[in-house]
């Protein structure tokens, strides 16, 4: 049986959101050059990247500035992000924000700092529960 198109990014797709995220609305051009520092990508290649994106609904092609498309994502970062994790936790974990975060401390040690974030998280959760 054939799976239904994932409105999920692949990870080149991720890669192109988060330049546009960092930089804001931009040219495929201009993505072009970000990716290529990095990855030596192929223009069309991004190009038909973007364009897939935007069949998917994970990102926005504006009017043209000149000749160029002005590409955006379609969601803040943040909720992408909740998305795509609460996507796994569903198919990873059936559903457990406990066992997701177990798994992920123990894949790759917290600093000091994100631990306090955590705590700080936790706590906050922890009053918002008790008023409820």
């Amino acid at each position: 049986m054939a799976r239904p198109p994932s409105s999920q990014p692949t990870p080149a797709e991720l890669e192109i959101l988060r330049i546009l995220w960092a930089r804001g609305p931009s040219t495929c051009r201009e993505v072009h050059e970000a990716m290529g520092r990095r990855d030596r990508v192929g223009y069309t290649t991004v190009l038909k990247i973007l364009q897939i994106m935007v069949n998917k609904g994970i990102a926005v092609r504006d009017g043209a500035e000149g000749r160029s498309h002005i590409y955006r994502s379609a969601a803040p970062e943040a909720d992408t992000q909740r998305r795509l994790v609460r996507d796994l936790m569903d198919r990873a974990f059936g559903g457990s924000a406990a066992q997701l975060v177990m798994q992920a401390l123990s894949a790759k040690p917290a600093s000091a700092d994100d631990l306090r974030e955590i705590r700080r998280l936790l706590d906050r959760g922890r009053a918002t529960g008790a008023k409820r």
